[in-house]
């Protein structure tokens, strides 16, 4: 896990080409590692990972305890080292480790393991550190950590708050010291990350392959020589590797000397409240952050361009309020700031900058990188929340004849441009809101998440087991409950208990599980001419937003005209989601067969990906069915074949007005599921009170979907 037993050399740092903002930030907490680490976000093939790993080859060596596991130093031991208590002896140097967590990791190698089975027949406390003992005074490197399991997140964020890892079982207990520059990438295409992660991030930065022809030959052509011969690649670099580490140990050597002023911890304190960034994490991060650009520049002294750099490298992910913002500063809003709050400190002439000039360090060049610099761009799908449109106007009567089902135009604000073919242009979204929790009956077994029930590897204990393998979590009554008849037989005729491996059980927990969520939506003529697709898009984003909270992967299916388009294929990306929503146009019949059916194919297609994910399809429609030939007959077919798999569905109901045809809740009954209006998704809505009442007083059916009882 470890670069340490690396044979081969590492892609040297300062051969990365461009990606000055990615360097920088790693060169600031190799400088200062109480920054509190790096999060690069970034399309695949732009050289995040073989970035983050070069830096290790630059990080100074550590003094260590010969022999202790933990990494204690000789000058200051941890008192509580389960390999101590440590007296003065040999210590050695060592280099800083780079220790990657892999994404499937289990809790024990990442925490370290108990030997419960020697714990409790022999009193023995044997414990195996995991990767976080490991990475003690290194580097822990999450690779694609946006796809972390959440208990893990948990564990994390544990260690990086408190500097220590804690590991119990059944009131044996180990603790031992876990301080470590924590540094992730991710694709954002593949979802965000909890919020609570993110800001234990210090710095954030996005990176991108290069657009410029010269510059991607120059990543190609590195990449190719290194490919080739490592050895000699990294040789032809050597000496550019060890300046730079040079001048990382003389800006450590002067960073104690670096003086804050009154004026920039002003500026500092300004800026992250005009950004509105929440607690005073961001404060902090930004005053370290700073003074480590000073001495990076050779400096003594924070001047106000170290603040704007440091604004921009630890607020962008910190100022996004749910995860269809998009990330980034508005830089004349920061400048105004900036000089709003200047002072006399501030006003100082800079001091010369450092050895290369200037804080971006040394290796500058064009953009891109050595990992495949050359790939195409990707559609992070990362937009803004769609403008809330007007309010609708008066609805037409839903008995009368629709002409928007025929592609007659309608109203002169919604004539289609020329050549549109009776497409409508796409409206905005309504304000998101808080939703009911949706979710799938009877107990699954899917990954970990938060929306139905499943069988978990954390969570509430409902049973035993004999292990199956490795022991999980013991479930010590039950284990004494099975040892106890066999005592006589086994001599122990005292006090005590004799334990054996045949006698251990392990606890049978429940908890949440992340789900498919599959949406349905109707954007035909029906639904436009009535100017519900407004309140129709704010709905489907807040339940975007629900899936992204409970971690869910999520897609969808939109249908008008003659078929149905797969907008978003499952993904757990729900800025994705978002954006093609933003851009959903209207008009045209209501071909409602089309898109169950397309519904059917993409959830069979899915199911051989992942059996253990289960779906919940969700169908956002006023229930017509216009398209193709026999319509009503052809829905009733689809949603009965959806039906028959035993799909979980829901539908919301975006019919509205004094005359209702109910046909959405025609359509909940073909599916065997259950309908809810847009009024009643709201979870803090009187009639979703009210329904939920009610349905508590009757019996559901085993293939209801379940609103929450409860506020979600």
């Amino acid at each position: 896990m470890t670069s340490a037993h690396n044979t081969t050399p590492q892609y040297p740092f300062t051969a990365v080409v461009g990606m000055d903002d990615l360097r920088l930030a790693l060169l600031l907490n190799a400088v200062s590692p109480a920054v509190g680490g790096v999060l690069v976000r970034g399309e695949k093939g732009t050289a995040k990972s073989t970035a983050v790993r070069a830096l290790s080859a630059l990080m100074p060596t550590v003094d260590v305890i010969t022999g202790c596991r933990f990494a204690c130093a000789p000058a200051a031991p941890d008192p509580g080292c389960p390999d101590g208590p440590h007296e003065a002896g040999p210590s050695e140097d060592r280099p800083t480790r780079m220790v990657e967590l892999p994404v499937g990791a289990s809790e024990d190698r990442l925490v370290g393991a108990l030997d419960i089975e020697r714990a409790l027949s022999e009193g023995v406390k044997a414990f195996e550190p995991g990767l976080l003992a490991d990475a003690h005074r290194g580097v822990l490197y999450v690779d694609e950590v946006n796809l972390l399991h959440d208990h893990l997140v948990d564990l994390l964020l544990d260690a990086a708050a408190m500097g220590a890892s804690y590991v119990e079982r059944e009131g044996v207990s180990v603790r031992h010291a876990a301080r470590f520059l924590l540094v992730g990438t991710m694709n954002p295409e593949e979802g965000e990350l909890r919020p609570q992660l993110l800001d234990r991030f210090g710095l954030t930065v996005e990176v991108a392959a290069s657009r410029e022809p010269d510059q991607r030959v120059a990543v190609v052509r590195r990449r190719l020589a290194y490919d080739a011969d490592p050895a000699g690649f990294a040789a032809r670099w050597a000496a550019e590797e060890a300046e730079l580490r040079a001048r990382i140990a003389a800006a450590r050597a002067l960073l104690p000397s670096v003086e804050l002023g009154d004026a920039a911890l002003r500026q500092i304190a300004a800026t992250c409240a005009a950004f509105e960034v929440d607690g005073m994490r961001a404060d902090i991060v930004m005053a370290r952050t700073a003074t480590a650009l000073a001495a990076w520049a050779g400096r003594t002294k924070v001047l106000e361009e170290d603040v704007r750099q440091a604004a921009l490298l630890a607020l962008p992910h910190r100022r996004r309020r749910n995860p269809f913002d998009a990330p980034g500063l508005d830089e004349d809003k920061l400048d105004q700031t900036l000089e709003e709050f200047g002072g006399p400190d501030g006003d100082d002439d800079p001091e010369p900058d450092g050895p290369d000039g200037g804080p971006d360090g040394p290796g500058e060049g064009p953009d891109g990188g050595p990992d495949g610099g050359g790939q195409p761009p990707q559609d992070s799908g990362q937009q803004g929340v769609p403008e809330q449109a007007p309010p609708p106007g008066p609805e037409a009567d839903p008995g009368a004849p629709d002409p928007a089902d025929a592609d007659a135009p309608e109203q002169p604000a919604e004539q289609p441009a020329a050549g549109s073919g009776g497409q409508r242009p796409a409206v905005g979204a309504a304000e998101p809101f808080k939703t009911r929790r949706l979710d799938v009956p009877g107990l699954g077994e899917g990954a970990d998440g938060r929306r139905s029930r499943a069988r978990t590897a954390h969570g509430r204990t409902t049973g035993s087991r004999r292990p199956q393998g490795a022991l999980g979590k013991l479930h010590l009554a039950a284990t004494v409950q099975a040892a106890a008849p066999h005592q006589r037989a086994r001599g122990r005729s005292g006090p005590g208990l004799v334990v054996r491996r045949d006698d251990l059980r392990e606890a049978v927990r429940e908890g949440r599980e992340g789900n498919l969520v599959l949406f349905v939506v109707d954007a035909s003529g029906s639904m436009a001419a009535r100017q519900r697709m407004s309140a129709v898009k704010g709905a489907v984003l807040s339940l975007l937003l629900d899936a992204y909270q409970r971690r869910d992967k999520v897609g969808l299916i939109t249908f008008r005209g003659k078929g149905a388009e797969l907008a978003l294929p499952p993904t757990s990306s729900v800025e994705a989601g978002a954006a093609r929503l933003e851009k959903l146009p209207t008009g045209g019949r209501t071909p409602l067969s089309e898109g169950l059916l397309r519904a059917h194919e993409v959830l069979r297609v899915e199911r051989m990906r992942d059996a253990s994910r289960r779906p919940l399809l969700v169908v956002v429609t006023d229930g017509r069915a216009t398209g193709g030939p026999d319509p009503v007959v052809r829905a009733g077919r689809a949603a009965r074949l959806l039906a028959g798999e035993g799909v979980a569905s829901v539908v919301v109901d975006c019919e509205s007005g004094p005359v209702r045809l109910g046909l959405a809740g025609e359509l909940a009954g073909e599916l065997q599921g259950t309908a809810v209006t847009l009024d009643e998704l709201r979870a803090d809505s009187v009639s979703a009170l009210v329904r939920t009442v009610q349905g508590s007083r009757t019996t559901q059916g085993n293939r209801t979907v379940h609103g929450n009882r409860k506020a979600a």
